[in-house]
């Protein structure tokens, strides 16, 4: 310490004179920099929060998941940064899409009304069981052993996923298989998210019928494994009066904006497939 005081002593004024301009440069830079940091800091973070703010006034406060987020708070913040579609939100009403369209500064894109749908009805009646499955009682964990415990690997597993995602409790299992309220249905999309085998999907609300079949197999392999599955005869589309069905794949598809509702098609078919809304 005595060394280190005498070796500090030997030091001239002009040193001592650029260490301390040194030092004040060093000093001031710093604090320049943090003031800098601080003030473009708050700026843009309290034009984010506003912005975030006020899309999240306009949501409809669901907190369903079904844009793919945790929450409504999660997708105000990824539409604020740009990173988010509006359309991906099907619970909040048009009138207040019009307003978050306008505070992103973004085309309001024409949506029809919608509801959810199951295209199963299987069940435990209908679907033929592959195996006994003892596991976790979760549709998620049936689906992934061996893709579930159905020989149909599109048939409703009815463990519920989507009944216990639904946060409006449109939705019930009946026999086996979910089905959906459509009184109740507020179109989120929290059950399309969460079935794993994405038989759950969206149909305009005008629609009067719609198909309960997903498997695309050829009509041997779709009576392998269901009582009920669409064999794809194409009996529907032939006698629909309006051309209003098409098969796709081993699947009818409708166009319902040719639909009239005249439920031809539910009278057909030989499966009992398509059913009425």
């Amino acid at each position: 310490m005595i060394n280190l005081l005498s070796a500090l002593g030997t030091i001239d004024a002009d040193t001592w004179i650029t260490v301390g301009i040194v030092a004040g440069i060093l000093l001031a830079m710093a604090l320049v920099i943090v003031i800098a940091i601080l003030i473009v800091g708050k700026v843009f973070k309290v034009n984010m929060d506003e912005k975030v703010t006020h899309i999240l006034e306009n949501l409809a406060g669901a907190n369903c998941g079904g844009c793919g987020c945790s929450g409504c708070a999660g997708f105000a913040a990824k539409l604020a940064d740009g990173s988010g579609d509006l359309s991906a939100c099907h619970v909040t009403s048009p009138e207040k899409k019009a307003e978050i369209a306008k505070i992103l500064g973004v085309e309001l894109k024409d949506e029809q009304p919608e509801v959810a749908i199951v295209k199963c009805n299987g069940g435990n009646e209908n679907a033929v069981a592959a195996f006994e499955y003892k596991g976790n009682p979760t549709c998620a964990a049936c689906n992934s052993l061996m893709c579930g415990n159905k020989v149909c690997k599109s048939a409703c597993l009815g463990c519920g996923d989507c009944k216990n995602a639904c946060p409006e409790g449109a939705i019930e299992l009946i026999g086996g298989v979910a089905h959906v309220d459509p009184d109740k249905c507020i179109n989120c999309g929290a059950c399309i998210v969460t079935c794993p085998k994405h038989i759950i999907e969206r149909i305009p609300v005008k629609a009067p019928v719609y198909v309960a079949c997903s498997s695309h197999e050829k009509g041997k392999e779709v009576m392998k494994g269901c009582k009920v599955g669409c064999i794809a005869c194409g009996l529907c589309a032939k006698k629909c009066p309006h051309g209003a069905i098409t098969i796709v794949d081993n699947l009818p598809v409708f166009d319902y904006d040719k639909c009239t509702g005249c439920k031809t098609c539910v009278e057909v078919c030989p499966r009992h497939i398509i059913l009425e809304r």
